[in-house]
């Protein structure tokens, strides 16, 4: 019995169990990107670049943490831009503004309580208080 490297027994390299069929048989599909395999728009090899560069453990990264950071960051992205889209649609335009982002940041409970920043742009938002709102019946009273 041989032991170590060279006995044929299985493995990779000899011809004695496996599959089958020539190495060359199947044809070379074309590479693919994190992005495509995981059914993402955002770059996943980007994010993942980045991470390696801010973490502090060398540079260690997982790969799924790539994948999941970008499927955050898209489902987050997708979410502000179809109520900004919401908030342009109702002031009958096509382009969505500063002004838009604001009221759909600060209209979502959510997204007003993670999204902290100032929007350059984006004015305020409408809001008069309850005090400040003179009642109809005592201001007719007033007058008389």
């Amino acid at each position: 019995i041989m032991s170590g490297k060279g006995g044929k027994v299985g493995g990779k390299g000899g011809k004695v169990g496996g599959k089958g069929g020539k190495v060359g048989d199947k044809k070379k599909r074309p590479p693919q990107s994190r992005s495509v395999k995981a059914g993402l728009q955002f770059p996943v090899g980007r994010i993942h670049r980045h991470l390696k560069f801010r973490v502090t453990r060398n540079g260690r990264v997982g790969a799924n943490a790539a994948v999941y950071m970008a499927a955050i960051c898209e489902y987050l992205c997708a979410e502000v831009l179809e109520l900004a889209g919401n908030a342009s649609r109702d002031m009958r335009m096509k382009r969505i503004t500063p002004r838009h982002l604001q009221l759909a940041i600060r209209g979502d409970e959510e997204l007003d309580s993670l999204i902290k920043a100032t929007i350059a742009g984006g004015g305020v938002i409408p809001h008069i208080h309850k005090s400040l709102v003179s009642k109809g019946s005592k201001a007719k009273r007033r007058k008389h």
